[in-house]
């Protein structure tokens, strides 16, 4: 071999290594590089994380989300949120307004002992009647009230007439359970209750709307109308600026009919005071005629209480 040759051999071995030397440099510090990136990477991944988390765990939820919910308001409702129930004959010159709370063991007694003659001047169009719900029975134990109103605003989305029914069905001594029991928190029960009124009887609309909690904001603003005009304790009604006073039963041991007979017949005698007769009744509130009313000379069995 000669001398040349052994030279260049030399030359292009030492250049292979030197070459290869670069490359494993080369590797190393991409090897370098791809491990801090992905120790970035992780920091990033495990920063964004518990943002994520720190933000899910300080957002509203359940009820308090329902307030920054989009607002479906219900057919057949007024006023800028669609608060302004008023169901009636438009040609009804007064407006009696009807302050509730769906759990309010007291707003189920009215309704079961004189619902029906609500409902009857409503359809004699003695006068209008606004709805105001509220749901301060629900506190800090529970949210049944809000649940029952959103499925009766879904109720009244299908027709004010089921939006009636349904709220009578909803505060029948079968249904209406005890205030400590918040059964109505369960959209299931609520679906069940409706089942007695035709127009919600498999009525699938219906059914999703409370499922969905689609007028669930709907019911969180009629919630915040609490204290509207002064008013703070269900039943309770008023004709325009003036509170009406509502007789109180006598205390005194009675059958549940008995109960029902006289509280009817105070709810009858507070609306004759404050809007007259109704129609087709003499001025004793009775019918002509005779009647149930209170007869002359008779004692009213609710003076003095």
């Amino acid at each position: 071999m000669s001398n040349r040759n052994s030279q260049a051999g030399k030359s292009a071995a030492r250049e292979r290594i030197r070459a290869e030397r670069e490359r494993q440099k080369k590797k190393e510090r991409t090897r370098r590089q791809l491990t801090v990136a992905g120790a970035v990477v992780g920091v990033l991944v495990v920063a964004g994380a518990i943002g994520f988390a720190v933000v899910k765990a300080t957002e509203p939820t359940g009820w308090e989300a329902a307030k920054e919910a989009k607002l479906v308001k219900p057919a057949h409702t007024q006023g800028k949120n669609g608060t302004e129930i008023l169901i009636g004959d438009k040609n009804a010159k007064e407006t009696l307004e009807v302050f509730e709370d769906l759990r309010c063991p007291m707003c189920a007694s009215f309704e079961q002992s004189s619902g029906k003659s609500l409902l009857k001047d409503i359809k004699d169009g003695r006068y209008k009647a606004r709805f105001t719900l509220y749901t301060f029975l629900d506190g800090n134990q529970g949210e049944g009230s809000k649940n029952a109103l959103s499925a009766l605003g879904a109720a009244l989305n299908v027709s004010p007439d089921a939006f009636l029914a349904y709220k009578s069905a909803l505060y029948s001594a079968k249904n209406h359970p005890d205030e400590r029991d918040d059964a109505y928190a369960k959209d299931a029960r609520l679906i069940e209750v409706a089942a007695e009124v035709p127009a919600l009887q498999h009525n699938k609309a219906f059914e999703t709307a409370v499922k969905k909690g689609t007028y669930d904001r709907w019911a969180m603003d009629m919630t915040a109308l609490f204290g509207r005009k002064g008013i703070k304790a269900t039943p309770s009604f008023m004709h325009g600026d003036k509170k009406l006073v509502l007789p109180e039963v006598p205390r005194q041991r009675m059958t549940q009919e008995e109960y029902n007979e006289y509280a009817d017949a105070n709810f009858r005698k507070m609306i004759d005071k404050e809007f007259g007769p109704a129609k087709g009744t003499g001025k004793d509130g009775g019918k002509e005629g005779g009647g149930k009313g209170i007869a002359a000379g008779e004692k009213d069995p609710t003076a003095g209480h």
